[in-house]
């Protein structure tokens, strides 16, 4: 389970009694990143086996209540576990004067510090970046200024064949080198290529989110060739004019950018609470895109 995504909430606007709010984590060997944090969503956290003093990054979309009011519980429970790593959210700057608010009364002084990095609604931006991961926000349509993420797992170097090294009594120093893409000169000046003793690493996995906002195809340079996308599918073809005035997707809408995008698989979520069965959308979104998923709350999905 090297690169993962867990679905915590995947209803949009209410809450119902199988379904919570949007929220999500990204596991990418053992580093947690919360996206969103609507109502109840430490309650998945836990119900999920995620272990809460992991999650050192939040990244939330925008400031429509489904997809934040559970932000402030989370903070609380952390400050009450007492952690004291610092704390990362990326948002807009209104969620900051939000949190700021609500602790100004709380008993004691939280005993970590928040860094805020604020999001640019209107540009694409890398705004996480370590050895192993990109995270990268780019803008979405919606009523309020809303930002997708794009996580990119980086190219891991090339693995060196273990005979080879046996075989040239290859130095440590070297091998370096040769992991990092150079050939190996024999003492004689004899080259030896470097595809010919080191086995290519694996292809990088990528996942997309993209909730919430209108059909909108100007995502698709950011988004495309992914391995996995999450796009919001709130509304079916039968509530297709309510979408557009309310700045949502449909199920076919959303599997049109996956198609467009060229993606590997496509979930579905942020489920309008009018679907009592959510395989309605389903399968308006598998005619027009066939590895269509529709997002379980609980469930963990393989980014491969």
């Amino acid at each position: 389970m090297s690169f993962s995504l867990t679905i915590l909430g995947s209803s949009s606007a209410l809450p119902t009694s199988k379904r919570f709010p949007t929220a999500q984590v990204v596991n990418l060997l053992e580093q947690f990143f919360l996206i969103d944090c609507g109502e109840g969503t430490q309650i998945q956290i836990r119900s999920s086996k995620i272990k809460l003093g992991k999650l050192n990054h939040i990244f939330i979309s925008h400031l429509h209540g489904d997809h934040y009011f559970g932000i402030f519980g989370l903070i609380s429970t952390l400050g009450l576990l007492g952690r004291t790593s610092d704390l990362y959210i990326y948002s807009f700057p209104e969620l900051k004067q939000m949190i700021n608010f609500q602790f100004k009364y709380y008993d004691n002084k939280l005993p970590f510090r928040i860094i805020y990095h604020y999001l640019d609604s209107k540009n694409h931006q890398v705004i996480y970046e370590n050895e192993k991961l990109q995270i990268e926000s780019f803008p979405l349509k919606h009523r309020i200024p809303t930002c997708g993420f794009v996580f990119r797992e980086k190219q891991k170097l090339s693995n060196i064949k273990k005979e080879m090294v046996d075989k040239y009594q290859i130095s440590i120093r070297e091998i370096v080198k040769i992991k990092e893409g150079a050939d190996y000169i024999l003492s004689d000046g004899t080259i030896i290529k470097n595809e010919d003793i080191t086995i290519s690493p694996p292809k990088p996995h990528s996942y997309a989110f993209c909730s919430d906002t209108i059909y909108r195809e100007a995502i698709i340079p950011y988004i495309k060739d992914v391995d996995l996308l999450y796009h919001e599918a709130t509304f079916g073809k039968d509530q297709q004019n309510r979408a557009k005035k309310t700045f949502h997707s449909t199920a076919s809408q959303a599997a049109q950018i996956a198609l467009l995008a060229n993606v590997k698989q496509l979930i579905i979520g942020h489920f309008s609470v009018r679907y009592k069965d959510i395989n309605i959308l389903l399968k308006e979104a598998k005619v027009i895109f066939e590895n269509t998923l529709a997002a379980e709350d609980g469930k963990t999905y393989q980014i491969k």
